[in-house]
Order: C-alpha cells, then sequence, then structure tokens
C-alpha cells in the first residue's frame, strides 16, 4: 500500500501473512504452491530448493504436499501458508491476527519461531486484537481506532487503554476516547528528563498492582429465578479489602457476596465458578464437605460469604458464577443463581512461560551430562 502522505522507504524482504493462504492457486499441489508463494516473496528457485526441507518439515502435513490445495483443511492451509512466510528470512515480517488459527502446538510453534526472527534482529509487525499475545511478542505497541492512533507506547499500556475503550459503556465511548487521548498530549506536554527504561520501570510498578476497571463489566449477565433466597453485589476484593477486577498472577483475592434469605432455609452451601471468555469451566467451588454445610437460616437472614483463591490463571479475561444451594421446600437444590455475574482480567505479562490457561507453577529444574570426546 502507498502512505497516506511522506515517503517509506523499505530496506530487506519483506514477508506478510494478512490472509493465510493468500495467492494459493486451489489446484496446484501444495508442493507448488510453496514454490509460487516464494517466488513472489521476491526467491529464486536455488533458493526454495535449499529450503524446501525446512518450509515441509515445518508445515508437517505429511503426503498431502503433493496434492491439490483444493482438498485441503483449513488447518493444513494455515501450516503451509504460516511455514512458507517464516522460512524466507524475512528482515520484515507483517502478520495480521494469524496466530489465532490453527491448534494450541501449531500455534505456540509460531510463536518461538516468530520470537527467533526477532532475535535475528528483524522486525516484525503484529496486528491483533489478543491482549496477551501482543504483550508476550511486542516491545512497542500501537492502538488503533477509527484509523487514527490513540496511544502508543508500552504493550502492557496500550492494552490497557484499549479495554478501558473496549469495556466502556456505549454511551461513554465517546469520552473514553477522548481521555486517552488527552493522555497523549498531557504527556507530551509535561517535562520528562527519565530515560524510556525509567519510563517503562515505572510503568511496571504502576501495573504490578491489582486495581478496578469499572468500564470492565459483563454483557451476558443470566440471573434464574429466587427460591427462599437473593444474591448481591457479587465482586472481587483484595485481602486488604480493596474492590479490582483487573489482576495480579498467583496472588490471593476474596470473591465475596451477599445473600439475603426470603424463606426459612436447611441445609445451605455456597457457590462460585471461574470459566473463560468462551463458556469453558474452569473450576469453582460448593461446600459439600459436611463441616462447612450451615443446617438451618430462618427468613430475613443475610449472610456475608467470602470465598478465598489463589489467581492461578494466565493473562486473559475471565468470567465468574455465584450461588447459594438449600432446602426451601421439598427438594434441594439452587435458591438462587447467577450465571457470568462478574468479569475479571488477569493482567499480561512479558516473558511468561507458562501455557494455556492455568498456570500450574512449572519451574525446569534440568541435569546435564557433558559428553566426553575420545581424547578424553
Amino acid at each position: 500500500m502507498s502512505p497516506t502522505s511522506g515517503q517509506l522507504d523499505v530496506n530487506g524482504r519483506i514477508s506478510a501473512i494478512l490472509e493465510l493462504g493468500a495467492g494459493f492457486n486451489p489446484e496446484f499441489s501444495g508442493r507448488n504452491n510453496v514454490y509460487l508463494n516464494c517466488s513472489i516473496l521476491g526467491m529464486k528457485r536455488s533458493e526454495v530448493d535449499e529450503r524446501i526441507d525446512d518450509i515441509l518439515e515445518f508445515a508437517d502435513i505429511g503426503e498431502f504436499i503433493d496434492q491439490p490445495v483444493k482438498t485441503y483443511s483449513s488447518g493444513m492451509t494455515v501450516r503451509l501458508a504460516f511455514s512458507i512466510a517464516i522460512n524466507v528470512d524475512p528482515a520484515i515480517f507483517v502478520v495480521d491476527e494469524a496466530l489465532s488459527v490453527g491448534d494450541a502446538a501449531f500455534q505456540r510453534k509460531c510463536f518461538s519461531r516468530i520470537k527467533a526472527i526477532q532475535k535475528k534482529g528483524a522486525t516484525v509487525l503484529f496486528v491483533s486484537h489478543a491482549a496477551e499475545a501482543v504483550v508476550e511478542l511486542c516491545d512497542r505497541a500501537i492502538f488503533l481506532d477509527d484509523g487514527k492512533i490513540l496511544y502508543s507506547g508500552s504493550p502492557k499500556k496500550v492494552i490497557t487503554l484499549y479495554h478501558k475503550l473496549l469495556f466502556a459503556p456505549r454511551d461513554k465511548v465517546g469520552s473514553v476516547r477522548q481521555s486517552i487521548l488527552d493522555t497523549i498530549h498531557t504527556e507530551e506536554s509535561t517535562p520528562n528528563n527519565d530515560t524510556e527504561q525509567d519510563a517503562d520501570l515505572r510503568l511496571e510498578e504502576i501495573e504490578s498492582k491489582a486495581y478496578f476497571n469499572k468500564h470492565l463489566e459483563p454483557k451476558s449477565t443470566t440471573w434464574y429465578e429466587s427460591d427462599g433466597a437473593v444474591i448481591h453485589e457479587p465482586h472481587i476484593l483484595t485481602l486488604d479489602g480493596r474492590k479490582v477486577n483487573v489482576l495480579v498472577r498467583n496472588e490471593e483475592y476474596y470473591y465475596t457476596y451477599d445473600v439475603r434469605f426470603t424463606k426459612n432455609v436447611f441445609n445451605i452451601r455456597f457457590c462460585m465458578l471461574i470459566k473463560t471468555l468462551r463458556g469453558f469451566e474452569l473450576g469453582g467451588y460448593g461446600n459439600r464437605v459436611e463441616d462447612e454445610i450451615m443446617e438451618y437460616l430462618s427468613e430475613g437472614s443475610v449472610a456475608h460469604v467470602r470465598l478465598r483463591f489463589r489467581c492461578a490463571l494466565l493473562p486473559g479475561t475471565y468470567f465468574l458464577n455465584a450461588g447459594v444451594m438449600g432446602i426451601a421446600g421439598k427438594e434441594d437444590g439452587y435458591l438462587h443463581r447467577g450465571i457470568d455475574v462478574t468479569m475479571f482480567e488477569v493482567m499480561p505479562e512479558k516473558n511468561l512461560s507458562s501455557t494455556a490457561v492455568v498456570d500450574f507453577g512449572i519451574r525446569p529444574d534440568v541435569t546435564i551430562k557433558m559428553s566426553q570426546d575420545k581424547n578424553g
């Protein structure tokens, strides 16, 4: 694309993944498409011959490489396209959301290869809505909205502002957007003799503490019919009592809510459940241990519930259910229950070794036994 204004100079080969599989001829075999795509990227056939084995090994689609691409699944097309793009030694590598496709193992392999490209000194331009991926891959981030730069700087700071706008109520979007723009003007107009490294250290210190984002509210909340109890104000607190919904990994918090009982009830238990953005149930609590069950509460009683938990989740967005169970009539069941009653985020982190969703606290312990040469 031509720049809107000014001049654009490019030094080195550009490899871009804007739409995986774009440029593939569906009638050609995968192998022929490798040569076709590489030629488009400016490679000679002799260069492709030298790298074809690496490309095919990374794609890992086996004998299908000699079958027409039109017979491929979307996953196979992704593997081949990505493998071509990262094996041409790009000086500038442009990726647009492509890491959100493929299975988890393939995504991890792609991340590792991109980091290897970065270490060689290449520039990676990564376009994505995936907060954790931006923080993991990037040294600098730019927040674009409606064709304009709202903010440019530390990935963690950019993601914080992005979420602030993303979760803003509709009638507040304009004011939130303007406040982000004002942040830039304020920073630009404030004299600052600190180095960029000092600024990053201050930012790390600020953002290493859990906080409350008033715009982070679920839009999928569902309350079930009440039968003897009503749950009020579910939220998360730090251990020192601050209300938060942006959490720090591996710290402990209270999930708390009040329950007002509208009937005489028996066998009372309090529940919680944490789910992923897609609704997968990660884990929760429903005190079924006999010593923790409350035998009886009379009508008008109010219970203040605090469920302490450790945030063993990796960076991302999560939802919480709340429930109270017991007997208000003849059957034991939910007296009141809420789905997606509150949500929270776990802060992104740079250089995070743990993968997927849950942090199991894995720590490597590797012992090396050096081989001895023939001379001893």
